[in-house]
């Protein structure tokens, strides 16, 4: 009979959960269950207190108040291994590796002592390709793209078969066919009775894979519904507390003339098992957003480490910027000619996670904006930073945080609006929309497309198709270190971005030239 009664109650459910920082009360008296073999997605917009909810149930911070029932017990989750114990296994969307670590170990060092690294290596195998998840056991986690680096965190948790996986914007960087690889998984492991709590920002997903939505906004439960039945714009008003509108084009780009070449091209791979740069042409022209879509991994990260002058070329006519040679050029003279740069990875690349906000934009503009004593004051960095956090809705727990107080959402709006209120005349941006809610996907979009419509030229590499298609004018595809020729948006079809991102298409010639 208690079994039954066990059995018919939800796996877990939280129950008033409150978790107050000082005055900032990040969950107010949250309600929320989950049954059993569930597909549950937790939606909100960035600082809505999903991710305070979810560290509360994995254990990594004490709730203030409010009680935590597993299969009907009250239970009390001191840390992340006794959420494992209970069997909640969970995958951050900021990655945890040891970047000197193999593939292989650091998924061992994360999981108890019987798995061993010989156990961990004959089981990779298998679990990433029935998860169409392919990782490399030998290859160490610093030479891996972003895409790469989730697969490990997602590969990790699935080996410890959980009877809970909680799973926070786990296709954030994978591209469609894997993320529809992903869903067939997620759909079999709640047949096979693993619930599962969904954290995502891409509504239309979550419209695939759940039954039941739990909606926060401003540390409260605002609504429970089934996103069957609500569309994605719908499903937004009700996590922004507003209409969330579409990018608007405004006045027609009219691209002019170049502010960016690349010409021929190539690279070695930065490390052994990097991704070399093969004969790249690429062009992007004042007054245009330039699109460049791929599977991680496949020359990203080379390519924008190329353009920004993290790695300078050999030749300086390679690379050509506002009609000056400068391939040979680091990123700071690359800036003083009026480029910008946002890097994939926010925390840590684009901004140094223990600096304040003006401190991070006094560093990223010292070099291309000096003051007449040839450098910016601190107190003119405040005022630009203040005029970032105003100008694109940057929340922040306090004046001038540190960068890694904020959610990454809003940390990503603040690092694109500081290159933007630059007014470059070239921005390169890699994934700008990456784990990010949908106002402020919206807001980071529009920002570019705007910028493009006053004459800069803009250059936006992401994973996300959906992206592309509303704000690019042209678009290629990498593969394998090889850039596709250049074409009109409305030349391109879903289907061929798919089969040039497979490398199923022969668009590869090097005497094509954009």
């Amino acid at each position: 009979m208690t079994a039954n009664v066990s059995s018919s109650r939800p796996l877990v459910e939280l129950k008033g959960i409150s978790k107050r920082y000082g005055d900032l009360l990040a969950n107010d008296s949250i309600d929320l269950s989950i049954e059993r073999s569930e597909i549950h997605a937790l939606l909100g917009e960035n600082g809505a207190g999903k991710s305070t909810l979810v560290k509360i149930l994995y254990g990594v911070i004490e709730p203030s108040a409010g009680q935590i029932l597993w299969e009907g017990r009250p239970v009390s989750i001191g840390s992340p291994v006794e959420a494992r114990a209970l069997g909640i296994g969970m995958v951050f969307q900021h990655f945890s590796l040891f970047e000197e670590m193999t593939v292989a170990e650091n998924i061992t060092v994360a999981l108890s002592n019987d798995w061993t690294l010989a156990r961990v290596r004959a089981r990779l195998g298998d679990i990433s390709r029935a998860y169409g998840l392919a990782l490399e056991p030998d290859r160490a986690v610093w030479t891996l793209s972003a895409g790469e680096r989730q697969r490990i965190e997602i590969v990790r948790c699935l080996l410890q078969n959980p009877r809970l996986l909680i799973l926070d914007e786990p296709t954030s960087v994978l591209t469609p066919q894997e993320a529809e690889h992903l869903f067939g998984t997620l759909d079999k492991l709640a047949a096979d009775g693993c619930s599962i709590l969904y954290i995502s920002h891409k509504l239309e997903e979550v419209r695939r894979l759940c039954r039941r939505a739990t909606i926060l906004r401003g540390g409260r439960v605002v609504g429970t519904l089934d996103p069957r039945a609500k569309s994605a714009r719908e499903i937004a008003a009700m996590m922004v507390g507003a209409e969330v509108g579409e990018v608007r084009s405004g006045t027609p780009h009219r691209p002019r003339g170049e502010m960016l070449e690349v010409r021929g091209l190539s690279m070695p791979a930065g490390s052994l098992h990097g991704q070399s740069l093969h004969d790249i042409f690429l062009s992007a022209r004042a007054g245009e957003v330039v699109g460049i879509a791929g599977v991680a991994g496949n020359g990203q990260s080379e390519l924008f480490a190329a353009l920004s002058g993290e790695r300078p070329a050999d030749r300086p006519e390679v690379i050509r910027i506002a009609g000056r040679d400068c391939g040979t050029e680091g990123i700071d003279a690359r800036r003083r000619l009026g480029a910008a740069f946002v890097p994939e990875e926010r925390l840590g690349h684009a901004a140094a996670p223990t600096h304040r906000l003006s401190e991070n934009t006094l560093i990223s503009h010292a070099a291309a904006e000096v003051s007449r004593s040839g450098f910016i004051l601190i107190d003119a960095a405040r005022r630009l930073a203040q005029s970032i956090v105003k100008g694109f809705d940057v929340r922040t727990p306090e004046s001038d945080p540190q960068a890694r107080k904020l959610s990454g959402g809003n940390l990503q709006k603040f690092v694109i609006g500081r290159e933007i209120i630059r007014r470059p005349k070239l921005l390169v941006v890699d994934q700008p929309t990456w784990g990010v809610d949908a106002g402020a996907a919206r807001l980071i979009r529009q920002a570019l497309v705007d910028l493009a419509g006053e004459g800069s030229a803009v250059v936006v590499v992401s994973q996300d198709l959906d992206e592309l298609f509303e704000i690019a004018d042209r678009m290629a595809v990498i593969h394998q270190g090889r850039l596709s020729p250049l074409r009109s948006i409305s030349e391109w079809t879903r289907e061929a971005v798919g089969l040039e991102m497979l490398g199923e298409t022969q668009l590869h010639e090097a005497s094509h030239a954009p």
